[in-house]
């Protein structure tokens, strides 16, 4: 194997798969990327058995082959070389790299000892905003569970065209919180339900964030138990989780006795000040809506730290109330808003918080409150 091809290309190719290697005790050669030059192609390769991804690098193939090496060595070095053209040679087991007038000799392993990485050719098909789809996946991953007890709750429910209304839908929750996002789809009248793993919706993310903004639109292909994300250069292949995902439908509340209105800006500088005064792990936060003065009371105690107390300038229609919340929980909601105000809508200390973007219906995050 001998390929020629430019830094640039190069480093952004492992950027983009190093997220997916990691220290495999088990099976080491999984730490290693796969390079495949062959059909005047070249692929950079990583798997970790649950998600693959293949990135195509543009490059001048002098001759075929394949070999595997390790993805950190190999990212932390070419970052370190000059803004050149670098030569990739395979000499046994091997691989030379020449640039200017550095070069150096990575051992590596036979492509031959690799996991074979699945195909996907076949199955419904979709098509979406490649911003949209990003903005869906940072407003849904902080509400999905941290633990695999219930699988189905680590990872990331998405549904297309569930009620014939042209949209995917992507939700979350981990039993505290639940978020959903509605993405409408430029392509695909396929109607189904899948689960993704939590950790294969971070990678998806991170390819639609580290591509850039030159491709418009992500192709998304799912088969009975795999999905595949197609966006500019690379691929992302990923096993879906077996089951049904929970009907959090049932929790999001119809009716509401208070809603308020706030500054964005302003309740995640509170949620911010107020945390510093928080026991940790509870992380509770008082809220006491006082529509009679049009303001939010925030308080917060540590028994470490001190005291918090603030008020908020808020627009309440309805009766006062109190609600104690988990700060974090709201400011992974609301730190991913991207409009001016905040809708805060309550039935009770005891029932589901709705925290909502003013005029995006396309959005809601939904907090659980902390029983006294």
């Amino acid at each position: 194997m001998k390929i020629i091809c430019t830094k640039e290309n190069i480093a952004h190719a492992l950027a983009l798969v190093s997220g997916v290697t990691g220290k495999n005790v088990n099976l080491p050669i999984l730490n290693n990327v796969l390079i495949k030059a062959y059909e005047q192609k070249v692929e950079i390769i990583a798997t970790n058995l649950e998600l693959a991804i293949v990135v195509s690098v543009r490059a001048k193939i002098e001759e075929n082959g394949s070999f595997t090496v390790p993805a950190r060595t190999l990212l932390d070095f070419v970052n370190l070389l000059p803004n050149e053209k670098i030569d990739f040679t395979l000499r046994e087991n091997e691989l030379l790299i020449t640039c200017g007038k550095s070069s150096t000799k990575i051992k590596g392993t036979s492509a031959e000892d690799y996991p074979i990485i699945p195909s996907l050719e076949q199955g419904k098909g979709f098509l979406v905003d490649s911003q949209e789809f990003k903005r869906g996946l940072i407003q849904v991953l902080p509400a999905v569970a941290k633990n695999d007890i219930r699988p189905e709750l680590a990872g990331v429910f998405c549904g297309f065209n569930n009620e014939g209304d042209q949209m995917m839908t992507l939700a979350a929750t981990d039993s505290y919180r639940l978020a959903e996002k509605k993405i409408s789809l430029k392509q695909g009248g396929d109607s189904i339900q899948i689960i993704i793993p939590g950790r294969s919706a971070q990678e998806f993310n991170h390819l639609l964030s580290e591509t850039g903004e030159e491709e418009k639109q992500a192709r998304i292909l799912v088969s009975d138990n795999q999905i595949m994300v197609s966006y500019g250069s690379a691929q992302i292949i990923s096993r879906l989780v077996e089951g049904s995902y929970p009907d959090y439908k049932q929790i999001i509340p119809k009716d509401f006795v208070s809603t308020a209105t706030v500054d964005t800006t302003n309740i995640i500088k509170e949620m911010k000040a107020s945390g510093l005064f928080t026991t940790s792990g509870v992380n509770a936060v008082s809220l006491i809506l006082r529509p009679e003065v049009g303001t939010i009371g925030v308080s917060s105690v540590s028994t470490q730290t001190g005291e918090y107390s603030s008020e908020l300038t808020a627009d309440i229609q309805g009766v006062g109330a109190t609600l104690l919340l988990n700060n974090r929980y709201i400011l992974d909601g609301i730190n991913s808003f991207d409009t001016v105000e905040t809708q805060i809508k309550i039935i009770n200390a005891y029932s589901p918080c709705v925290f909502l973007p003013k005029n995006d219906m396309s959005y809601l995050y939904i907090v659980m409150p902390i029983r006294q």
